[in-house]
């Protein structure tokens, strides 16, 4: 089998933003995992995600946006069976507790007596945690604020006409007379996310069996988001399955759509997630050249260099914040990884295990 890999939850400029419900929705089984950092939630989840990949099954890791390394979710979409970290910010409601939902607490391998003893650390790192990350939004929200004064220098240099053209010429290459019996399967993610290490996305492992690759090249305010959101409502009209890719700075706006069963996929191929046709089907387009007033560039560049330059130190600085979480967690993390019987988490992965294996026996898939 394969992994999908992806985010479903992300560190952006208007505080943790959770599209996991468009990810869980018809899910038979989900297994929400409670228990503190370093417990072992992630690892378990590799663990039984990878079994499933061996036997053939394709398998989807939804990634951790404050600790790329570490994911937050495996679903097994065959199977309709999924596992999540339910602790915060990702906290996940049940729809059908019992039915569909099973909380595991891992909190069953620890030892209270240990933790408790650390009582006043583990309350100063995660209130410091909290502060480093309510400080790394709020300055995402200031570089936001710089990044709109980007956009308007060629929103006022647009020709609107020429974008709707060009969005209903694609509109028409894609779908032409299309209408699909069927309703459409839309799942909303992030193409990337704002992490500790920076910028991260899985643009090229999304997109490895996909026919068809749109790199759209533009400067912000060029409306490469516009344009997918009409593409992405274009489809999911005529009932085709979308993957709908949310930008990981500012959830409001979309960097890629995925129309799948149609082997087509378009997205905006600017920095931080700036990648160039490597293969045959890869296309270009550039809606600088095709919409933007020639000449809008040389025009506002001592402008352009200056937001530029106050917009890049701006998320250097929010990264720094995310930075210091990470390793303010790390220290927590220590502290449960003590504490922990790792011998009686193995126990709890056995048992998830073999309700997995129970209910594809049961279904016989």
């Amino acid at each position: 089998g394969k992994i999908k890999h992806y985010f479903a939850g992300g560190n952006t400029a208007r505080g943790f933003h959770s599209l996991y419900d468009s990810n869980l929705q018809g899910l038979d089984r989900l297994f929400i995992l409670k228990g503190g950092p370093g417990t072992g939630k992630s690892s378990l989840m590799k663990k039984i995600g990878h079994e499933w990949v061996e036997k053939g099954f394709h398998v989807e890791f939804l990634h951790c946006s404050s600790d790329n390394d570490s994911i937050d979710g495996m679903l097994i979409p065959r199977l309709k069976v999924g596992i999540v970290d339910g602790t915060a910010p990702h906290v996940i409601e049940p729809k059908a507790p019992g039915a569909v939902e099973e909380y595991i607490n891992l909190g069953e391998a620890w030892n209270a007596r240990a933790l408790s003893a650390q009582k006043k650390v583990i309350q100063t790192l995660t209130r410091q945690i909290n502060e480093a990350f309510q400080t790394a939004y709020a300055t995402f929200k200031e570089a936001l604020e710089i990044h709109d004064d980007w956009e308007k220098i060629y929103i006022n240099s647009m020709n609107f006409k020429k974008a709707d053209q060009l969005t209903n010429k694609l509109i028409d290459t894609f779908f032409g007379k299309m209408k699909l019996n069927k309703v459409p399967d839309v799942r909303h993610r992030f193409l990337g996310a704002a992490t500790p290490t920076g910028a991260v996305d899985y643009v090229p492992n999304l997109t490895e069996e996909i026919a068809k690759r749109y790199f759209i090249k533009g400067r912000p305010g060029s409306g490469k988001s516009t344009m997918l959101k009409k593409l992405a409502a274009a489809g999911e009209e005529r009932g085709v399955d979308v993957e709908v890719y949310h930008c990981g700075f500012d959830p409001y706006s979309l960097d890629m759509v995925i129309f799948r069963e149609l082997g087509i996929a378009i997205f905006d191929s600017t920095a931080p997630h700036e990648y160039f046709p490597s293969r045959d089907g890869d296309e270009i387009i550039d809606m600088y050249e095709i919409l933007i007033e020639p000449g809008t560039d040389d025009l506002f560049a001592d402008i352009i260099s200056k937001i530029a330059t106050k917009y890049k130190n701006k998320m250097t600085e929010a990264t720094s914040y995310l930075t210091k979480a990470k390793a303010l967690h790390d220290e927590l993390e220590e502290i449960y990884v003590a504490a922990m019987d790792f011998s009686a988490v193995e126990r709890i992965q056995v048992k998830i295990a073999d309700e997995i294996n129970d209910l594809a026996a049961a279904t016989q898939v």
